[in-house]
Parts: structure tokens; sequence; C-alpha cells
């Protein structure tokens, strides 16, 4: 029978493990900041990092998307017909891609495909030691290959995100006008009486530029924090993919409850 009080001393040392890992993941989120203006006087360091994380995911949001949307479009008009208020399948495509499903499933596409190489990328220049030979080159590994990609990131997010909502829509619009017969100028009126940029687009594109924060930082702070070897840098990668998607889940909860309390 396992002794309490080592259970106790176990579930102590991890929890002083995850605080600690928090509080030097807030310190190198502030390092990053400190040093971010190597990514800006260079731009071509941060526009290279948006085409490997922004533009190499292009496929797999888009098409993800215009899956999302033709699911959306199927189970939307099940629903409706119920009331008969299939003229409003337009809306809820719409709201659910803005409001909620188009950052949320970006976010984790996001992390899933750019996170974890960004992750892998850093993790293996520590296990080769280019980052200590950049250290003693006097070049700052954390403005030359963290904050780039960490800023490339923040950038690509909420973009992936619109691009993401805007295949939605469309995929909406072809399983519910194309395929089944929903009316066309009934689909995209009741969409635009309804969204409203306020509360729908805006707060997404907010809850994107947060997704990306938090996915970049989990990425880069996992690869520089790695294990210099093979199975530390494939545990990273786990890590990263799994803090990521736990992270973007409740993130959403708490902006959901502030963004859309009380809202018409």
């Amino acid at each position: 029978m396992p002794n309490p009080l080592d259970l106790i001393r176990k579930l102590g040392h991890a929890m002083v493990e995850r605080i600690w890992r928090l509080g030097f993941a807030s310190r190198f989120l502030v390092a990053i900041l400190a040093q971010s203006g190597t990514s800006f006087r260079r731009l071509s360091l941060t526009l290279r990092e948006i085409y490997f994380g922004g533009v190499l995911s292009l496929l797999i949001i888009l098409v993800s998307g215009l899956f999302v949307g033709l699911v959306l479009g199927l189970q939307g008009y099940e629903i409706l017909q119920r009331f008969g208020s299939t003229e409003a399948l337009g809306t809820l495509v719409a709201l659910s891609l803005t409001r909620e499903l188009g950052p949320v499933l970006a976010a984790i596409f996001f992390a899933s495909r750019a996170g974890s190489s960004i992750t892998a990328e850093i993790g293996l220049m520590k296990a080769t030691e280019q980052l200590k030979a950049m250290d003693m080159m006097a070049v700052n590994p954390i403005a030359r290959v963290v904050a780039p990609r960490f800023w490339g990131g923040v950038i690509s997010m909420p973009l992936l995100a619109a691009l993401f909502s805007a295949m939605g829509v469309i995929g909406g619009w072809l399983i519910g006008v194309v395929f089944i017969g929903v009316d066309d100028g009934a689909y995209w009126s009741q969409m635009q009486a309804s969204v409203d940029f306020r509360y729908d687009v805006w707060n997404g594109v907010i809850k994107s530029f947060v997704f990306g924060v938090a996915v970049s930082l989990i990425a880069v702070f996992e690869g520089y924090d790695s294990v210099p070897t093979a199975e530390g840098v494939s545990r990273a990668i786990t890590r990263t993919v799994v803090t990521s998607a736990l992270s973007i889940l409740a993130l959403d909860f708490i902006l959901t409850s502030f963004m859309f309390r009380g809202a018409s």
C-alpha cells in the first residue's frame, strides 16, 4: 500500500515544478518582448517565419474550414427545418464560425502544424548546440531565433482564423444553397443582418490574436527549454500540442465569458 506522505510529497513536487515552469515562461515572454526590436528592424526574419508558419499552413486551414462549413450547413439545416427557419442557415453558420469555431479550430490546427514545427526546429538547434554557438559569437539567440518565430505566429494566427471562417461560410453556402436548395438571397441577407461587427467579428479577431500569442509562446518556450536529446525534443513537441490545445480551450471559455456577457 503506498505511503500517503509519499503521495503528498510527489503531488507537492509536481505543483512546485509546474509553478516554476509558469514563472520561467513568464520571464521568457518578457525577454522575447525586450528583444523584439531585431524582429522588426530586420523584417525579413519575421516575414520568413510568417511564410513558414502561416502560408504553409493555408492548405490545412482552408480545407478544414470548408469541411467544417459543410458539416455546419448539414446539421444546421436539419435543426432549423424542425422550426421552419431554414432561411436563418447563413446566420447559424456565420455566428458559429466567427464567434467560436473559426478562432478555436484554426488555433488548434495552427498549433498542430506550425507550433510543433517551431518547437522541433528550436529544439534541434539546441540539441546540436547552434544556440550556444550563437551566444558565443555575441548573437542573442532569443533576438535572432525565438522572437521572429514568436511574432510570425502572432501575426499569422488572426489571418488564418479569418480565412478559416470565410471558407466555412462558403462551405455552408455550398451545402445549403447549391445542394439542398435554400434561397440564396435569404442565406446572405440573414447573415449580413445578424452578424454584428463589434460583438462577433471583432471579438473573434481578439480571440485569434490571444490564441496566437499563447500558441507561439508555448511553441518557442518548449523548444528553448527542451532537453537536448532526440527523446527530449519529441517530448517537447508533444507538450506543445497538448498544452496549446488545453490553453486554447481554457482561454476561449475565459474570453467568451467576458466578451459576450450581456451582448444582444
